[in-house]
């Protein structure tokens, strides 16, 4: 790169390069709904289920939202980075667009950092009917006594290997999916009505450790799919979806979400976009400090939605 168009101005436009080039983690669209705000914070009082057709006998019989409801906060965010003058006026090797592309991808995946510790502190954090997340007795008007968070005995596993217990099999993997998605699709809404049962696409949120696993689990069914011309990953006319989740610390355990939903596990809620600022050439922090400093900062808040569109799958 020429020396001369390392400028303040040349940073800035690598960010916005990569923001372009980078819009995210692709997963937090399916798991999550994305809202505008304009203050401090949003209460969602929509979460109660929409009435289903009835025969109209006598007068109309208009169904309201639920007394339920979240409230989420908007909260500050931020991140800056430091270049010095005479690093931005000796970089030939382009390490400094290096940290740029770093830096820009840092904000990006900002809402997937949000998003795993709402997933990771769901089996102790309460949702918009005042129950856990991820909770054994979730029940709304008709609903009866609901479970989204399950255990799936895989008891014919090998015995402790150096007193680590072995991942599970492929089979018993592809048990434990089977059991989660069926367990979304059993869940019934406020009036007994089934809440998924037009559900089409499911997500599998595994950790690190058991990812191959799950992989295979859902390769090998879609490989029998194939084998009679159906589409891949499909798993009784239903596509799920295997993703990768670094953030998550389990072993023996994983999520299920439906990601076709018009109304989703997760809300994301978004007071004001990534804006980029900068102290750069001119300013009184260059003349103090011979650097130039690029900083982002937003204003968001995340939280829980449909608690019906999840369930957590723990094996045993």
């Amino acid at each position: 790169m020429d020396q001369s168009l390392l400028t303040s101005r040349a940073i800035i436009g690598m960010y916005y390069a990569r923001l372009e080039a980078n819009p995210g983690v692709a997963w937090i669209g399916g798991v999550s709904n994305l809202f505008g705000s304009d203050q401090e914070s949003e209460t969602y009082a929509f979460l109660g289920q929409s009435p289903a057709m009835r025969e109209w006998i006598g007068a109309r019989q208009a169904k309201g939202f639920s007394g339920n409801g979240v409230t989420i906060l908007n909260k500050h965010y931020e991140a800056t980075i430091e270049v010095k003058v005479k690093d931005a006026r000796r970089d030939k090797t382009g390490q400094i667009r290096a940290r740029i592309d770093e830096f820009a991808d840092r904000g990006q995946t900002h809402w997937a950092s949000m998003l795993s510790t709402l997933l990771i502190n769901g089996a102790s954090t309460v949702c918009y009917d005042g129950q856990y997340f991820f909770d054994t007795d979730h029940a709304e008007g008709k609903s009866g006594t609901q479970s989204n968070s399950i255990s799936v005995d895989i008891s014919a596993l090998p015995a402790l290997v150096h007193g680590v217990v072995t991942a599970p099999s492929v089979e018993e993997m592809q048990q434990s999916i089977l059991a989660g998605i069926a367990q979304i699709l059993s869940f019934k809404d406020d009036q007994g009505e089934p809440m998924n049962e037009n559900a089409l696409r499911f997500m599998v949120k595994v950790p690190v450790s058991l990812y191959l696993t799950a992989v295979a689990a859902v390769s090998s069914i879609a490989t029998a799919a194939l084998q009679q011309n159906l589409n891949p990953n499909i798993i009784a006319g239903l596509t799920v979806d295997v993703q990768m989740n670094p953030r998550l610390t389990w072993t023996d355990k994983f999520a299920i979400f439906r990601t076709d939903s018009p109304i989703k596990a997760f809300i994301r809620q978004n007071e004001q976009e990534s804006e980029l600022k900068a102290k750069a050439e001119g300013s009184e922090f260059e003349f103090d400090n011979d650097a130039w400093q690029f900083g982002i900062d937003a204003w968001r808040g995340v939280g829980y939605g449909y608690w019906q569109r999840a369930c957590l799958v723990t094996m045993t």
